[in-house]
């Protein structure tokens, strides 16, 4: 069991609880608010689609390649101070976004801002769980972090949308650095430091074979289409993922401390919420995708009009969320995932058959549906992935479920992007709509796999499997000592 020496009053644990939403929020809203900001950055910086895909995909790539040895950095040199760090490099990479000249520098930028977000949310999720050691505050606190995740995201496009129509695209990127300067002051005051008694040591080679899987794939995904899918480079990519896929499942069971710890992966319900993650948020970064170029490009809207059609989804997402943090704590994850699964993938088949006709209101009532389902699925996703699992394993736990988040991004803005887009040759205004049916089928049977996990991951079967993996997990205990707290 972990051990923290001092412990906090309750109004403390809700101020850090606050402070470490914070940084989620702007992370959370940052991978989506530049969506609404593509067609713009497009035609000022000459991007063609495969360009556009990269400036998302650069930053869920890479940010999704360091969440875990970020995470056991945290653990080995202190959470407070790594999480400093991050909120450093995430606004200033914000800064160096919003002055990029060229599409090439945008995407180095982004990169920039990756480093930082990956610093931040598994290190924030291992604060909450070793300040919150009562079960019910602690299912309090992981529901109200998993409604941030959900609004903010939601938020993005709307919040992005104004910006653009008002300012320009470049201000999406300023309103991540108020916001981090004033987190950054505030983690000093309040966080505690806080450190691993055992921390994991390093392992390069795990952490260099997740940046080769992640990269290879992405990279034959979006190029694929330009470059052909049989030619040398692309098919030699894909190869060069599996190997490494490969090597990785191999090489990690025979490290003592690996990068991805896969005795998680035994328990039936963890497995099932990194898939559910995976589905998730490939269906929503695809939905956000093609959505976007669907408003602005087919349907002729400004980027506010096209952010502001997107608000029953954003509304959905902020009432429906804290609504599934209390299922989840009151019920369990099955009812959330269930009902968030049938909306998703009924909110998704509504698109299946779009056109540039297709009436304003149906757009809305699919997006309603969407949202709610959106909203519902990330409170159970980080309970599941967290619960029951060892104090001082609690970074590395959280990390593999960003982790499993971020790789469905990337996927699903590569994969539905290139479906969407890939039969188009000239002006996306001329037949998108149409070609965008594959991209909105994908979308639909990402959420049907959400359905499903939640009806079998949910078991009574299942869940022993956890208890199983936790005791196993604790044979060789972690403790979790304070090293204090300014302010």
């Amino acid at each position: 069991m972990g051990v923290v020496v001092t412990e906090l009053t309750r109004r403390r644990r809700v101020a850090v609880l606050l402070v470490c939403c914070t940084s989620l929020f702007i992370v959370g809203m940052d991978s989506t608010i530049v969506n609404v900001a593509l067609p713009a950055i497009g035609r000022d910086l000459h991007a063609t689609v495969s360009g556009l895909q990269w400036v998302v995909d650069a930053y869920v790539v890479v940010l999704g390649s360091l969440l875990m040895v970020s995470g056991s950095t945290a653990d080995r040199l202190g959470r407070r101070r790594t999480f400093q760090v991050g909120l450093l490099l995430f606004t200033v990479g914000s800064l160096l976004c919003s002055l990029a000249p060229t599409l090439e520098w945008l995407v180095i930028f982004r990169m920039l801002q990756a480093i930082g977000g990956s610093m931040l949310n598994p290190v924030a999720m291992s604060i909450i769980r070793n300040i919150f050691h009562d079960p019910r505050e602690r299912a309090q606190a992981i529901g109200i972090w998993g409604a941030t995740i959900g609004i903010s995201i939601a938020m993005g496009p709307v919040i992005g949308g104004a910006l653009v129509q008002s300012v320009g695209w470049r201000a999406v990127f300023w309103v991540n650095i108020p916001i981090g300067l004033l987190a950054i002051a505030l983690t000093a005051k309040i966080v505690p430091e806080s450190r691993a008694a055992h921390p994991r040591r390093t392992d390069a080679v795990g952490q260099l074979l997740v940046i080769v899987v992640m990269g290879s794939l992405t990279y034959a995904i979006i190029e694929g289409p330009q470059s052909g899918w049989l030619s040398a480079e692309i098919v030699g990519l894909f190869g060069v993922s599996a190997i490494a896929l490969g090597a990785l499942v191999w090489y990690e069971p025979r490290r003592r401390e690996p990068l991805i710890e896969l005795r998680f992966f035994r328990s039936v319900p963890f497995s099932g919420a990194s898939l559910i993650a995976v589905s998730s948020f490939a269906a929503f970064s695809g939905f956000l995708f093609i959505n976007t170029l669907y408003l602005q490009d087919a349907r002729g809207l400004s980027a506010l009009d096209a952010g502001l059609y997107t608000l029953p989804m954003a509304a959905m997402t902020v009432v429906m969320s804290p609504v599934s943090g209390w299922l989840v704590g009151r019920f369990g994850t099955r009812p959330s995932l269930i009902v968030a699964g049938a909306t998703l993938t009924a909110g998704g088949a509504m698109l299946t058959g779009l056109t540039t006709t297709t009436p304003f209101a149906w757009l809305l009532a699919s997006y309603f549906i969407f949202g709610t389902g959106l909203g519902l699925v990330n409170p159970p996703i980080t309970n599941t992935a967290i619960s029951g699992m060892p104090p001082a394993q609690a970074g590395v736990a959280a990390a593999i479920a960003s982790t499993s988040r971020q790789v469905g991004q990337s996927l699903g803005v590569a994969v539905v992007g290139v479906a969407a887009t890939s039969s188009i040759h000239g002006p996306l205004r001329q037949g998108f709509a149409r070609a965008s049916h594959p991209g909105w089928w994908i979308v639909t049977g990402c959420s049907a796999v959400v359905l499903v996990l939640g009806l079998v991951t949910t078991t009574r079967w299942a869940i022993r499997t956890t208890a199983d993996v936790a005791a196993a997990m604790s044979e060789r205990p972690g403790e979790v000592r304070s090293a204090g707290a300014s302010g």
